[in-house]
């Protein structure tokens, strides 16, 4: 079942004691902060209570704003600081409105943090609909593009920021969702070249390729989709993780999100970072 504790960053500090935070008085969008329906924890929830913990002010951006609003409210009842919008990130207009409502609230922005995607609708490529690849690539890469293309003159006045997009260890590995392995491998490429772009302006710019984790977006679905148990769904992901034979959490998302937002990875700009259990280190 859902535990919003369930990590290994510490817990005992209470608000307001801001030394110890690794996002002191940050700024982060999390665009797709709130998840779906499940037994366990999504990525964007997980990552938007991290960097609250960790001393972060958030905005949080979600297409179903009921969903963000829960994700808000459990922050706010740990006494941290978040506020919640509504944001179609397919429609150029709401992603600088994200923005704008950021700077509205908190007057800057030091994270932009963007976790939306799917893969529904995938299939081979002689009987995909253009209509379905469409809708994977805009949600997966044009969308992660345009909330990019609106914050980077905000971070660059700043001579600061900090940009993490969600991609996929499928954007390296074999599989047989083809659409989705293009547009999280555009998530790559767009990093790169983002992070050597805007370096001169003290913007880091990277990628987390998750592997298989233990998520609602990644069980729900295809437990409804195959008609079997969530936990049969779970053992077949398990087995074929070299680390443990274990499936991550959204956790451990969270944990890479929290260091690459921090000063911690100062130095570090333009890298895929696989969190994967060595899944993607069998590749070649």
């Amino acid at each position: 079942m859902l535990d919003i504790h369930q990590t290994n960053v510490r817990l005992n500090f209470q608000p307001g004691e801001t030394s110890i935070m690794r996002l002191n008085n940050k700024v982060a969008i999390i665009v797709g902060a709130g998840q779906t329906s499940g037994e366990t924890l999504g990525n964007g929830r997980a990552v938007s209570l991290l960097f609250a913990r960790e001393g972060a002010r958030l905005m949080l951006v979600d297409n179903r704003l009921e969903s963000a609003e829960e994700t808000r409210d459990m922050i706010r009842d740990e006494g941290f600081e978040a506020e919640a919008i509504a944001g179609d990130v397919l429609i150029e207009h709401e992603c600088h409105h994200i923005i704008e409502e950021a700077l509205k609230c908190f007057n800057r922005v030091d994270i932009l943090h963007y976790n939306v995607g799917k893969s529904e609708g995938d299939r081979e490529l002689s009987t995909l609909p253009v209509d379905n690849w469409d809708d994977i690539m805009d949600l997966n890469l044009r969308g992660f593009y345009l909330c990019a293309k609106h914050v980077l003159p905000v971070m660059r006045d700043q001579k600061s920021g900090v940009i993490t997009g969600i991609s996929s260890a499928a954007a390296v590995a074999s599989g047989t969702n083809m659409t989705y392995k293009v547009s999280k491998a555009g998530i790559n490429a767009l990093v790169q070249s983002l992070a050597v772009d805007n370096g001169k302006y003290g913007i880091r710019v990277n990628a987390i390729m998750p592997g298989l984790m233990d998520t609602p977006m990644a069980i729900e679905r295809r437990a409804r989709e195959m008609d079997i148990p969530r936990e049969d769904i779970r053992a077949m992901r398990d087995r074929v993780v070299p680390l443990n034979k274990k499936m991550g959490t959204a956790w451990d998302v969270a944990n890479a999100s929290l260091f690459l937002a921090s000063d911690e990875a100062s130095y570090v700009s333009g890298i895929a970072l696989a969190v994967d259990g060595a899944l993607t280190a069998r590749v070649g």
